[in-house]
């Protein structure tokens, strides 16, 4: 697990799950059918007029191809599933049975000191599913014991966590470096084998106590991976990270490093994130982020909403001499964040920072709700070959845009970040209020912004006319008078991907590109 940083500072269950509507018959033919409820028992057939009593009995009797539907009610019990599934015969399914929602409950149970131990456990498993439970209330005020909701381990692949809400998972203690939870955590641990194929989708993962941790994490030898459409929120440390080149303990007691790769982070709403109040940090800390790449690699961030985060969207390196590499992030919504916006580099001249960041097409407002000093958009140390084009910044009344706050001491070699170009900037209060930060010197008016850079050359300082920015939440679609509207830079699909934060066609009819995250007909 990674900490989040101390900075620099210069609904109800049923209505959020996913909808789920297969039949019983929807695998028919691929293996067996079983049933699990409340009213079972486990010496029965697993059938449904004979239903066993726990999921752990179905795990224990599952092969490829089968399929358990666990009937609504509470079960307070862990789950380990050590079968896999397959491509021939098919994967093994565990969901709540349709239109009833199961629960995985955790109060009363103890988390194994020294261990971390999930209400789902899947060690080493493929073609695996895992969808439509309600799982929480998994809690510990132990400094060596780590409740997870759903936890994955070692390698495999084609597992898939969908439509569940995993909340209320709790380490009372919450110390660093010990005394953590996670709301659901990739432990990719073996060295010779990745988890790889992994799918986490329309998955609710709120009201976590994390201390040191995160609510959905990504750790070492992870790859080919989605992280979509999940709702993150109410949670004192990081929403989704995808992380790297931390010591991984094997199986065996060795250790290795690795890196989360080749992955998308896509359509998520992330929102309430703070590690405020988290008894981990300092009071008055605000450092965690919305979504953390932390020492991953080729890696697609686009279309996300980030709200009311301490950082929305981070791409850093903790360790020192390393980078989190090759990320992008387009199409993005982050609004209301209490720090910055979007942040890259390391947090200090002892960090690792970022190289070859494509960050294109999002929109940036009002960010810096704490008045930090961080602006919308912050350069930290150590970064290096970054692209910076066709992003709306919009800066409440602090008015910082760009926030590039190391001084040329200690970031040796680090004075070009690389290409930040074709934006367009406007703050709270007007043009006159728009100021920047570059190699920790402040400027106001993009002209001398402009000269101290040698950036934005092609940006516009103007109103970009939103909508609406004084409903709840603000429409931030521009007018077709906008000076966002056709002026972005065209760059290829692979970069700035197909379609917008919206889902629209990233094109306009003319073959236009509109600047910011949504691309007006």
């Amino acid at each position: 697990m990674k900490s989040s940083k101390v900075r620099m500072l210069a609904h109800g269950l049923c209505a959020t799950l996913a909808v789920w509507s297969l039949a019983p018959s929807a695998w028919a033919g691929m293996g067996h059918t079983y049933y699990v409820a409340t009213t079972g028992d486990d010496n029965a057939a697993g059938t449904l007029d004979a239903p066993w009593r726990t999921i752990g009995r179905a795990a224990r009797s599952v092969l490829a191809g089968d399929t358990v539907y666990v009937r609504g009610g509470i079960y307070k019990e862990t789950v380990d599933v050590r079968q896999s599934g397959s491509a021939a015969a098919g994967p093994i399914v565990f969901a709540s049975y349709p239109g009833e929602t199961a629960a995985l409950n955790g109060s009363g149970l103890v988390v194994p000191a020294g261990a971390m131990r999930g209400l789902w456990n899947l060690n080493n498993v493929s073609y695996v599913t895992i969808q439509g439970f309600d799982v929480g209330y998994y809690s510990t005020n132990s400094s060596t014991a780590t409740p997870v909701g759903i936890y994955i381990s070692g390698g495999g692949s084609q597992v898939q966590i969908l439509g569940n809400r995993i909340h209320d998972i709790v380490n009372k203690l919450e110390r660093c470096p010990n005394g953590n939870a996670f709301g659901i955590e990739v432990y990719a641990n073996d060295p010779a084998t990745s988890i790889s194929g992994l799918t986490i989708d329309g998955n609710e993962v709120d009201h976590l106590r994390l201390g040191c941790s995160e609510s959905l994490s990504l750790t070492g030898n992870v790859e080919q991976w989605t992280i979509s459409n999940n709702k993150v929120h109410d949670n004192d440390n990081i929403g989704i990270a995808a992380l790297g080149f931390e010591s991984m303990v094997t199986s065996s007691g060795s250790t290795f490093r690795s890196q989360a790769r080749d992955g998308v982070i896509s359509g998520n709403t992330v929102y309430n994130i703070s590690s405020q109040g988290n008894p981990a940090y300092p009071a008055g800390d605000f450092s965690s982020d919305g979504i953390y790449v932390e020492g991953g690699t080729r890696i697609v961030i686009e279309r996300n909403l980030v709200q009311q985060a301490d950082i929305g969207i981070e791409l850093a390196c903790e360790t020192s001499g390393r980078f989190t590499s090759n990320v992008t992030a387009r199409n993005n919504l982050v609004q209301f964040s209490n720090v910055t916006g979007i942040s890259i580099g390391g947090a200090s001249s002892s960090n690792g920072g970022t190289q070859n960041a494509t960050i294109v097409n999002n929109t940036l407002f009002r960010n810096d709700t704490q008045a930090t000093g961080s602006g919308e958009f912050q350069i930290q140390y150590h970064a290096s070959g970054t692209v910076f084009e066709n992003n709306l910044l919009y800066a409440n009344s602090n008015g910082l845009l760009v926030n590039f706050w190391p001084g040329a001491s200690g970031n040796a070699g680090y004075g070009n970040p690389g290409t930040i170009d074709h934006n367009l900037y406007f703050a709270d209060g007007g043009v006159d209020n728009a100021n920047w930060i570059w190699l920790g010197k402040s400027y106001t008016g993009v002209s001398a912004y402009r000269s101290a850079s040698h950036s934005d050359q092609a940006t516009v300082l103007a109103d970009p006319q939103f909508q609406s920015i004084t409903t709840t939440p603000p429409d931030l679609h521009v007018s077709a008078t906008s000076p966002a509207k056709g002026t972005g830079l065209l760059l290829p699909s692979t970069t700035v991907g197909t379609l917008d934060y919206a889902g629209q066609p990233r094109l306009s009819s003319a073959g236009l590109i509109d600047i910011g995250a949504y691309q007006q007909p």
